[in-house]
């Protein structure tokens, strides 16, 4: 334990998801070493980050204005959309340039342990936006983890009486992985060999 201040920033850098004690300590000590100009710099990028970036109205993509870049664009293809659970997701799944529709970030997966159900994801906006029939082809790309599988068969049940195809990510992808994590060959496999879910 330390004093004061210091061990407040380690307590808050710790609060970050995959930094635990050590790393906290580390970072916080990396700070205090650091240039004052570099310290200044992050801290006003955070203070930006939280201040401009919201998300999009149409997919909850994050963006600075009021719809994503992916939405706006004109040369993606409106029939398909791609179901994800995270806006990290979309950047995993961008970098193999395989896809070329468009998205919908869930905000999360549906897990009972944590208290999150459908009502807590963007559910009901993704059935508003697949009302009109302009999308043909939904892909549910949910981790391959327990609540990702439970989250795609929940929305599979919801989808099948649409006249829509659902189809779900291939093989390739690890079970109990995070798409964030896929290298883009595995993703892009996975993207090419979709397969119809169950």
């Amino acid at each position: 334990m330390y004093e004061g201040v210091v061990q407040d920033l380690i307590d808050e850098l710790g609060r970050l998801p995959g930094v635990g004690p050590k790393s906290a300590q580390r970072i916080a000590f990396h700070l205090l070493q650091a240039d004052p100009t570099d310290v200044r710099r992050l801290a006003d990028v955070l203070i930006e980050v939280k201040a401009k970036v919201k998300f999009c109205t149409v997919c909850f993509n994050v963006t600075e204005e009021d719809t994503c870049r992916i939405c706006r664009d004109p040369r993606r293809d409106p029939s398909v959309l791609c179901v994800v659970e995270e806006y990290k997701d979309v950047v995993a799944i961008e970098r193999t340039r395989e896809y070329k529709g468009r998205y919908h970030v869930l905000g999360g997966a549906i897990s009972p342990i944590d208290g999150i159900g459908p009502d807590q994801l963007h559910v009901r906006e993704l059935m508003t936006r697949l009302a009109d029939g302009t999308v043909t082809e939904v892909i549910l790309a949910t981790d391959p983890n327990l609540e990702g599988e439970a989250t795609a068969t929940y929305l599979t049940r919801m989808l099948t009486v649409m006249d829509l195809r659902v189809t779900r990510l291939a093989s390739g992808l690890p079970v109990g992985g995070d798409l964030e994590y896929a290298d883009e060959v595995t993703l892009g496999r996975a993207f090419a060999g979709r397969r119809a879910a169950q």
